[in-house]
């Protein structure tokens, strides 16, 4: 009897240890379960992070940044290119209201303007703002409240020039054969700048191709070279109209001549 209730101590014992054993399983079970679904959970629903306040250096390395841009903006404007929009009909119908061009700058550096360019610039007879706000606007074009006109170079420095109405313009006594312009016949007044004259040393008579519908030099005078701003060089919209503005080949009409007698 005795021996009967040892094995059945030992059968308790062990029952008792299987038990334990069973319910530790169970429990790792349900750790690494429990583990599974929080790794996915976590990987599907990331932690928002609260983004940090902006730091003093951050704020330094923005500021560095805009120098930056702004140092960029002003040298590709002022010694590349920069672009420009057409406002007027002052130059059909070679420009349209609303062409956008392309002015480059780097002829300015290198000759002098010539005949037939087409030349964006500051009008003579405009005060331009002398703060430095004013040249500030000019370098970079934001907030430009200066005028500037686009034009072609008709006279430069030397010519005999005289402007006759429903003709045209004549250059040392010859008449300057002009394929692009609208013809104007109201254009012109005695009391202007029409000729006979001779443009000086430095300076350009500028007109407009739509001769009747353009204020140039034939109302305002000679531009100095200094109130250049560039050479329009390619019209980059509309679409269909993109393409190279090129200086024209000018040819005299030997049959269309004056006798010149400048203007004191």
């Amino acid at each position: 009897m005795s021996n009967d209730l040892d094995k059945q101590s030992n059968n308790n014992t062990e029952s008792g240890e299987n038990t334990q054993s069973d319910s530790d399983k169970s429990a790792d079970n349900k750790n690494i379960i429990n583990n599974i679904f929080s790794f996915f959970n976590n990987k599907q629903k990331p932690k928002k992070e609260e983004p940090p306040l902006l730091s003093k250096e951050g704020i330094i390395d923005l500021v560095k940044d805009l120098v930056v841009v702004v140092i960029l903006v002003i040298l590709i404007r002022n010694f590349i290119a920069e672009p420009r929009w057409i406002p007027s009909g002052s130059m059909r119908p070679t420009l349209l209201e609303g062409d956008r061009i392309f002015v480059e700058k780097i002829s300015n550096y290198k000759s002098d303007p010539q005949r037939g360019d087409i030349i964006v610039f500051y009008p003579p007879n405009e005060k331009l703002n002398p703060t430095i706000w004013g040249h500030f606007t000019r370098l970079t074009g934001l907030f430009v409240t200066d005028r500037a006109f686009i034009k072609r170079i008709i006279g430069i420095p030397g010519d005999k020039l005289q402007v006759v109405p429903g003709k045209g313009a004549f250059i040392n006594n010859k008449l300057l054969k002009e394929d692009y312009k609208l013809l104007g016949t109201r254009y012109f007044n005695a009391a202007n700048y029409t000729g006979p004259i001779t443009v000086p040393k430095g300076n350009y008579f500028m007109m407009g191709d739509n001769r009747d519908n353009s204020e140039d030099s034939r109302f305002w005078g000679f531009l100095p070279k200094d109130r250049i701003i560039g050479r329009a060089c390619f019209r980059f919209w509309p679409i269909p109209r993109i393409g190279v503005l090129e200086r024209p080949e000018y040819n005299y009409d030997k049959n269309q001549s004056l006798k010149f007698n400048p203007q004191k």
